[in-house]
């Protein structure tokens, strides 16, 4: 079926997703505001993070178990599959959506440990997703931690055929 995605093309994919990450919040984050009235008080900040966290787990869970792919994943032309090249179950895609928050999340302790705020934040977390891709090349296949640790790992599609003229 194929071969493994080189790096660049795992990251380039996921700008593309993070994009697409905001499609997918824009809706359930509007009803959101609407019923809290766009409050910022920490109760609804927290939930606000909440939304996030499980609309997008929904979202990948739902996408990885189903056809291996979310719509930047087609458009860059990779699958998720299980180690032994089955389907993702819906087991293996939640280990994978929540061991996958360590591309921010020791970036975000790190940052709140340290009061960071605004650029050096970002820098924090900048940082931690440049160290988490680097796990790659701990792997004789370029396959990310996240992926090794939840028994995944991601392809690369052939191109598709070309069409012949007539």
């Amino acid at each position: 079926m194929s071969n493994n995605p080189t790096v660049k093309r795992r990251l380039i994919s996921m700008v593309y997703e993070s994009l697409l990450g905001f499609a997918v919040l824009f809706l359930p984050f509007l009803i959101f505001e609407i019923a809290t009235r766009a409050s910022h008080t920490p109760l609804v900040e927290h939930m606000r993070q909440a939304l996030a966290f499980v609309v997008l787990g929904f979202y990948f869970i739902h996408q990885w178990s189903r056809d291996g792919q979310t719509l930047a994943m087609k458009t860059w032309r990779m699958k998720l599959l299980c180690k032994n090249g089955n389907r993702v179950s819906p087991r293996a895609a939640a280990l994978r959506y929540l061991l996958s928050w360590m591309w921010v999340l020791p970036a975000l302790i790190v940052a709140l440990a340290l009061d960071l705020h605004r650029w050096q934040a970002l820098g924090a977390i900048f940082a931690g997703i440049l160290l988490w891709s680097l796990t790659a090349f701990f792997d004789k296949d370029r396959q990310f931690l996240h992926d090794k640790l939840a028994g995944t790992r991601m392809v690369q599609l052939p191109p598709p055929e070309k069409k012949k003229k007539v």
